[in-house]
């Protein structure tokens, strides 16, 4: 049997951002391993789900304990989905579990579900929905975090779903919310839809997807200078799409343009692709989960569009932005333009010049700035 803290110790989160204060494993990780262990234990094959395991600890982990097969998993994030991957490879664990949308295909016939909390209550409220519709009626749920990032309400949206939820002991700065007894759920509440009437956009969004089914206020803004992007733009990108605001907006305004709307979010993908369908504009958007444009071809975009965020999981990291402007210069053709709206304090501009181009301020207000790079325009002025 693979040894626990064997296969712990040698978890990477390549292919996402990789720094000294960024942790493959943390103290929830190991503390959900251990509350749950008599209950893994007891499972057996084919009854366990993991939930937004972030780079492989709770699935790798579980499956070493216990010799655990048919572990089933879904992660919302394609960086966390991949990291599991080369991971499990690593370790020699890659039979042992297959990757499930959210749903009945991840949840049938479940009796332990291991699940890192989801910091938008809307997220925890689709998933925990999910599970007491589809898992079995015995299913024990350890929902797991640290400590800074859980609140009452996180008890409060569970208990919808579940006749019996407590609190663990705590330890490390960590804790878990043990769930139990499904109740019975009525017609899905997610997705849910909202009319933007000042853009004439439907928005559809599911639960994990940012901002939900709002305008946020930095793609308020950035919608503000759409006239002014690139006008004889052809081959568009949405970076970062989310629930597909800007791209639909981008393809209703230029019928003749063609837009691709990536995020690395499954959330942020569905939620695309029924806005999408919901503006009637789906012969002319297509929709890819994508790590920051990874495989997108070099020189193929004329304009990215791009709200960048500026959180890695809990943390606040920079490197996922960094990452999208330094793909965004290869993908761009020369004389292509990155329209991007961001928290003015980060100052991205100086990174957007050196891996984009020439980057000029085009609009800000009390909290955002917009700024317009164009590709290899540095370049040529040397």
């Amino acid at each position: 049997m693979v040894e626990v803290e064997d296969v712990l110790r040698r978890l990477r989160r390549y292919p996402d951002v990789e720094a000294v204060n960024l942790y493959a494993v943390d103290a929830a990780d190991r503390l959900m391993l251990d509350v749950a262990a008599d209950s893994l234990a007891a499972a057996g094959d084919h009854r366990v789900a993991v939930i937004d395991d972030g780079y492989g600890a709770l699935t790798l982990g579980a499956i070493a304990a216990h010799d655990l097969r048919g572990v089933r998993v879904h992660q919302d994030l394609l960086t966390g989905e991949l990291a599991l991957a080369n991971n499990a490879r690593i370790v020699g664990l890659s039979d042992r579990y297959s990757t499930r949308e959210l749903g009945e295909a991840l949840l049938s016939d479940v009796r332990v579900v291991l699940w890192r909390l989801p910091r938008a209550l809307s997220g925890l409220a689709e998933t925990a929905e999910a599970i007491a519709r589809f898992a079995l009626p015995e299913v024990e749920v350890f929902a797991g975090g640290r400590d800074k990032y859980l609140t009452t309400a996180m008890n409060e949206v569970l208990a919808e779903s579940f006749g019996s939820v407590r609190a663990s002991r705590g330890r490390q700065k960590s804790r878990i919310l043990l769930a139990a007894e499904p109740k019975p759920v009525g017609e899905p509440r997610f997705p849910v839809r909202n009319r933007l009437d000042e853009q004439d956009l439907e928005v559809v969004a599911h639960g994990a997807a940012f901002s939900g089914p709002r305008l946020d206020i930095g793609t308020r803004f950035l919608l503000d200078h759409l006239r002014r992007m690139k006008p004889d733009a052809r081959d568009a990108i949405d970076l970062g799409c989310g629930t597909g605001i800007l791209a639909v907006a981008l393809a209703k305004a230029r019928p003749g343009i063609r837009v691709t709307a990536t995020d690395q979010s499954a959330a942020a993908i569905a939620s695309t692709r029924a806005t999408v369908a919901a503006n009637s504009v789906a012969d002319r958007v297509t929709v890819l989960r994508d790590d920051a444009m990874s495989s997108a071809p070099d020189n193929s975009a004329d304009l990215v569009l791009c709200n960048p965020p500026f959180h890695i999981g809990a943390a606040v990291h920079t490197g996922s932005a960094i990452k999208m402007f330094q793909q965004t210069g290869r993908v761009l053709r020369p004389g292509g333009e990155l329209w991007t709206v961001y928290n003015t304090h980060l100052n991205y501009r100086s990174v957007m010049e050196r891996m984009v181009g020439k980057t000029d301020v085009m609009g800000r207000n009390r909290k955002f700035t917009v700024t317009r790079s164009v590709c290899g325009l540095r370049e040529a002025e040397q």
